[in-house]
């Protein structure tokens, strides 16, 4: 994997994964993952931050993620951010930041 664009995050899963079986036999895996953050602030209090990251996977990644991930895993991952955009319904461009995870390593026993 390049330094260029790379990402390496350990976290918890937000939901079930959802898969997409496309036409050629392809298929993909959708997933958010949480990562907390702890500091003390200026008055010294201590908080906790959760962050949400969409997860992509394609193939075997995706096929790993369907068989061994379920809500409320945790897992670290690597990959690359990917950008797109869409237009909505009502002809709103929409943007997206994803992470397409290249390799996963499950943590928890969940």
């Amino acid at each position: 994997m390049s330094l260029r664009n790379s990402v390496s995050l350990i976290g918890f899963t937000g939901k079930e994964v959802e898969m997409i079986s496309f036409e050629n036999g392809n298929v993909k895996a959708n997933v958010s993952l949480a990562t907390n953050d702890h500091y003390t602030n200026a008055k010294g209090e201590k908080v906790e931050e959760t962050q949400w990251h969409s997860l992509v996977a394609f193939g075997k990644t995706a096929e790993i993620f369907q068989k061994y991930v379920t809500k409320g895993k945790e897992i670290a991952i690597e990959g690359k951010l990917m950008y797109r955009s869409y237009d909505d319904k009502d002809g709103v461009k929409r943007y997206i930041t994803e992470i397409k995870v290249d390799e996963i390593l499950l943590l928890s026993g969940k």
